[in-house]
């Protein structure tokens, strides 16, 4: 087996359907004016934000039926990919997360339709 490393340790995931795996920014801990919050008031934040880490496939897209149903043929399922990218910062709504450690590391998993908006950081 081949050891893991910081590396390759996220490429042993895979994301499924229209989930994405998202790593949560630190929320801040100052409101603008420069109150602390506690960090149960930052928990219950409806909007979080994050990167982007893993997508997966996306919509299942159902298979068309030939005319000649006799024929043998091999399914393949095709996907209609997510708008979502690896490296993207992704604002989500934070009731629909799935929250997970993996390796020590904190991340959620949402779907598709619970991120609102996407920051590319290439030029669109």
């Amino acid at each position: 087996m081949i050891g893991i490393t910081a590396d390759n340790k996220l490429k042993r995931l895979i994301v499924v359907g229209d989930r994405v795996l998202i790593k949560p920014k630190d929320p801040t801990d100052r409101t603008n004016s420069g109150l602390y919050l506690p960090p149960t008031v930052q928990e219950k934040e409806q909007v979080q934000s994050g990167y982007v880490i893993k997508v997966g496939p996306g919509y299942p897209i159902p298979v068309q039926t030939e005319d000649e149903p006799w024929k043998e043929t091999e399914e393949k399922v095709k996907y209609m990919p997510l708008q979502a990218q690896e490296g993207d910062v992704a604002l989500y709504l934070q009731r629909n997360a799935i929250e997970l450690q993996y390796e020590g590391e904190q991340y959620v998993i949402v779907p598709q339709a619970s991120i609102l908006m996407l920051e590319r950081s290439e030029d669109l």
